[in-house]
């Protein structure tokens, strides 16, 4: 009987563990980053500007500023005119912003992706990732859904643009005041905050057979 209490107590003590290693791993409001993990790699991504991106190319970046978006949501659509002014009135201060699109609609596919690109003119990168690894890889769900990486490309802020999803009523500029920071070699007072906007289309992944 002793040893049937010792067992279930290590085993409780064991999953008690595991509870708090995840919670170590993962942020509030993502499951798979935390604030100040360093950012995943994204390597040659096409871009509508028939290029190729890689995080290793902005090196000489200060900040970088990922953006995961789409043609098709109108959450997305509301932030595309914000996402326009932040990348132009932070040009001049070593702030790179990308912008990612991983569905597989055909709204959201390449061909339609650059028809967005010309039409808005959009002054940052617009990189399409038909795998989907790069949102994996950042736990992110929704779109638009923010992450700011800071000099040491370790996350810094991720989240909402802001509180306002159609940006009417802009009150906190979560993602401005976290770049704010980064540059003025602040700690982030904010670093994350609820995602608002459309689900991502995640394709289901198929599971390898085990091999006996």
């Amino acid at each position: 009987m002793k040893f049937c209490c010792f067992v279930l107590v290590s085993l409780a003590a064991t999953w008690g563990l595991v509870g708090i290693a995840g919670q170590v791993t993962a942020g509030e409001f993502n499951t798979v980053l935390d604030i100040g993990d360093p950012a995943p790699e994204w390597s040659e991504l096409p871009t509508t500007e028939d290029t190729t991106s890689s995080l290793k190319d902005l090196s000489d970046s200060k900040v970088v500023v990922l953006a995961f978006t789409c043609n098709s949501c109108p959450y997305a659509v509301d932030a595309e005119e914000r996402l326009i002014s932040l990348t132009k009135d932070y040009a001049e201060k070593s702030v790179w912003v990308i912008a990612v699109n991983v569905n597989t609609i055909e709204d959201d596919a390449m061909p339609a992706m650059k028809v967005k690109a010309a039409e808005k003119s959009f002054p940052f990168a617009y990189l399409y990732d038909e795998s989907q690894q790069i949102a994996r890889d950042y736990g992110a769900k929704y779109t638009p859904q923010f992450f700011l990486l800071d000099a040491d490309r370790k996350i810094a802020y991720m989240g909402a643009m802001d509180d306002s999803p159609d940006g009417r009523k802009v009150t906190q500029p979560h993602l401005l005041n976290a770049i704010d920071e980064v540059l003025a070699g602040e700690p982030v007072t904010l670093s994350e905050t609820v995602p608002v906007g459309c689900r991502i289309r995640m394709e289901r992944q198929r599971r390898s057979r085990r091999q006996r």
